[in-house]
């Protein structure tokens, strides 16, 4: 009940955004984005509809809903190295249940990118054994913000070169890492012999998202601009997430053996040399992603949970647990106080950015539904 709070929140932030013009998501380009998709969808041979590991429905493009399961609409699971590998199995299930090929990867993995070509080439072969004339295979990604479509296109590119001759011509999609920046529909070749080539698309949202979770999980993950909501929110959001989870338990387990007295660059010490360590502290102590730094948030996180002695199904107490986490991040970040009412955004905008890129574990947000349910923006 806690969470569903500050997702409340969240998602009231976001629904005032999306009342102001100049705020909102849907700008223009996405109007004219939203438009070109649909008219190209019925074109395309393969749709490969990407979504976030992590929101498995709450990601799935509007633009979408409309297609009946098919084996030309693939279901991409994008970031499943951020996601709970067991879940998205569980997901890869349901979708299976529900008549969709549905297929979890990591765009940024090799090994994951060689295997998912070498599937598409199977459902290739299987499409042309109806119809043997076909020699250009066309596959179009769809998607919301931020789910990865251009790091997958270019990954895939890349593992598809054929020849020599392709590689000296690589042309590549620029991955922006601002949600909502692709404003343009452009196509790469991935394999030879049929030829297949991948469209790749901007991300698109529709102009309102009516279920709040949904929102709030959207905008959690990185799919909506952070300022819409506001970092701080989020980060709350996040901590109720993390609250709620056993994630800091794993951590407890792993800082057991510890000596509590010694210092953070003590700390390091097991895996550096004392001086070594001394040096990074001192060099890159504003470096949020450094290890003995997220050493030390884990560590905050995870001894704050444990000792507090509050009800965290009770709202009052969850963000009393909250605001003392914030306290003791400020110190595990290395912020001075004399950055006064500034340091719960910088406190904020550092822990969003260890979440997202799966430094503090490992969450899939959207929980399984009963057979045949289904959750609408």
């Amino acid at each position: 009940m806690t969470r569903a709070t500050l997702a409340g929140r969240v998602g009231s932030a976001l629904r005032n955004a999306a009342g102001i013009k100049q705020a909102t998501w849907y700008t223009p380009f996405m109007a004219a984005a939203s438009r070109a998709i649909a008219e190209r969808i019925p074109l395309v041979d393969f749709v490969l509809d990407v979504r976030d590991a992590r929101i498995p429905l709450s990601s799935e493009c509007e633009h979408l809903r409309c297609l009946s399961a098919s084996s030309r609409r693939i279901v991409v699971m994008n970031k499943m190295d951020l996601a709970c590998r067991e879940h998205t199995k569980e997901w890869i299930r349901f979708f299976d249940r529900e008549n969709y090929v549905a297929y979890g990867i990591n765009s940024h993995n090799k090994d994951d990118i060689k295997e998912f070509l070498n599937f598409l080439q199977g459902q290739v072969r299987a499409l042309k054994k109806a119809d043997l004339e076909r020699h250009t295979i066309t596959m179009m990604v769809v998607g919301i913000p931020n789910v990865g479509k251009s790091a997958l296109v270019n990954s895939l590119h890349q593992i598809g070169r054929i020849s020599a001759a392709e590689k000296g011509k690589l042309k590549r999609v620029v991955v922006n890492p601002l949600p909502g920046e692709t404003k343009s529909i452009s196509s790469l070749k991935i394999a030879s012999h049929p030829n297949i080539y991948v469209l790749d698309t901007p991300g698109i949202l529709p102009p309102q998202i009516y279920d709040i979770e949904v929102s709030s999980k959207v905008a959690l993950t990185g799919s909506l601009k952070d300022c819409l909501a506001g970092e701080e929110v989020l980060a709350q959001y996040f901590l109720a997430v993390l609250n709620s989870s056993n994630e800091y338990e794993k951590w407890s387990k792993l800082y057991t053996g510890e000596d509590e007295s010694s210092s953070p660059a003590d700390k390091v010490g097991h895996a550096y040399s004392s001086e070594f360590s001394a040096e990074r502290k001192r060099q890159y102590s504003t470096d949020h992603t450094q290890d003995f730094i997220v050493h030390d948030v884990r560590r905050s996180l995870s001894e704050a949970v444990s000792s507090f002695e509050g009800n965290l199904e009770n709202e009052s107490d969850m963000l009393r647990l909250i605001e003392v986490q914030f306290g003791a991040l400020r110190e595990a970040f290395r912020l001075p106080m004399c950055l006064s009412g500034d340091v719960r955004h910088k406190v904020a905008v550092k822990l969003l950015n260890l979440y997202r890129t799966g430094r503090l574990g490992h969450y899939t947000l959207d929980p399984l539904p009963e057979f045949g349910a289904v959750e609408e923006f």
